[in-house]
């Protein structure tokens, strides 16, 4: 891995505010940097997991000895690239938030939050190298070779080998499956905290389990803002279950049924472990918005791939300014577009004045 590259182009993605490219970083650098050099970089090494790990392992054990609370985040996101040329990489994804398929880069992500910071430790991008034939709907379609769960416990076998300080993984409901949370607890000897959903089958005691004796979680008695301890189907350890009601932004009323393989907590500790997974939510949008994550016209796999890895460490630095300054992801990159702004008008300036006077010369 070229270092000085990376942080040159890290750099360049947070300094730009339209498309991403060789030959707009090689003029940023006034031609210093050849556009050549650059697509090289982005091509010729896979930029992976383990490499981020490096990058961060710095910082990483710097914030856990200043702090002990720190908690494992997983989520994906997806970078919709309706426009660019279909591959195993960019291909078609189900988005839950959307409840349709669209067409982009599947990014899996294992943030870790620790005190005020967030750092992302962990990364897979889905890549559907294989075809099967779906019979349903009659065509051929593409497929991962691995699972999203098989990810998701793939990056939580790293970040275990990496020793990274974390007690707690936290996830949607999307990842709360029965394999992920024997994982968790059994393998890992870590701890859990998810949603279920309302239509997953425990049981109330140890007896009941035994027997097969099961109903649905939103059948059971259970007051909001309460805790119960239960078993859940297919998991042999006992789960602490608590129910949470929320007002959604219609007025409707929402239920939300969390489990933690950790049975000694308290509802209100619990509630606070669990808020603190929200937090992956403004790493994407930061990604996204910050990072110029959508930014890049790359056209081979392994140059998006690189890119999207570039633009994680892009996010890694914007963490460590936040730290530094106290400023969030938006305002610095509000900061730098003022700065950025301020330096185009001085030249218009310069290039008005230069304008003004070769008129009056032609004038005399």
């Amino acid at each position: 891995m070229n270092r000085d590259l990376l942080e040159l182009y890290s750099d360049y993605l947070l300094s730009a505010f339209s498309y991403t490219t060789a030959t707009g970083l090689s003029a940023m650098t006034n031609g210093a940097i050849s556009h050549d050099k650059i697509t090289r970089f982005l091509r010729e090494r896979e930029l992976d997991s383990s490499k981020l790990w490096r990058l961060v392992k710095p910082m990483v054990r710097k914030l856990e000895a200043e702090n002990k609370d720190g908690v494992l985040i997983i989520d994906d996101t997806i970078e919709e690239k309706p426009y660019t040329d279909e591959s195993e990489l960019i291909c078609w994804h189900y988005d839950h938030t959307q409840g349709r398929t669209v067409k982009g880069i599947n990014l899996l992500s294992a943030l870790y939050r620790v005190g005020e910071a967030s750092i992302p430790v962990a990364f897979e991008l889905v890549n559907k190298s294989e075809w099967v034939f779906n019979e349903k709907r009659g065509k051929w379609q593409r497929k991962s070779s691995l699972t999203k769960n098989e990810l998701y416990r793939r990056m939580l076998a790293a970040c275990q080998r990496n020793q990274i300080g974390f007690r707690y993984v936290l996830n949607d409901v999307w990842y709360a499956s029965s394999e992920n949370m024997s994982y968790i607890k059994q393998d890992l000897e870590k701890d859990f905290i998810m949603p279920l959903k309302s239509n997953r089958k425990v049981a109330l005691c140890l007896e009941d389990k035994k027997q097969g004796n099961y109903e649905r979680v939103a059948s059971v008695e259970l007051e909001a803002g309460t805790t119960r301890e239960l078993y859940l189907e297919q998991v042999e350890f006992p789960l602490l279950l608590a129910k949470e009601v929320f007002k959604n932004e219609d007025g409707s009323e929402g239920v939300l049924y969390l489990v933690s393989s950790d049975v000694t907590l308290e509802y209100e500790r619990m509630s606070t472990i669990y808020q603190r997974r929200w937090k992956v939510e403004e790493y994407h949008k930061s990604l996204k918005s910050n990072a110029s994550l959508a930014k890049s016209p790359t056209k081979t796999i392994r140059t998006q791939s690189n890119h999207v890895f570039a633009s994680i460490y892009s996010f890694v630095k914007l963490e460590r300014m936040k730290i530094a300054t106290k400023l969030n992801h938006f305002a610095l990159r509000a900061r730098i577009y003022l700065k950025a702004t301020q330096a185009a008008y001085q030249e218009l300036q310069e290039l008005a004045s230069v304008k003004t006077t070769n008129a009056m010369r032609c004038v005399r």
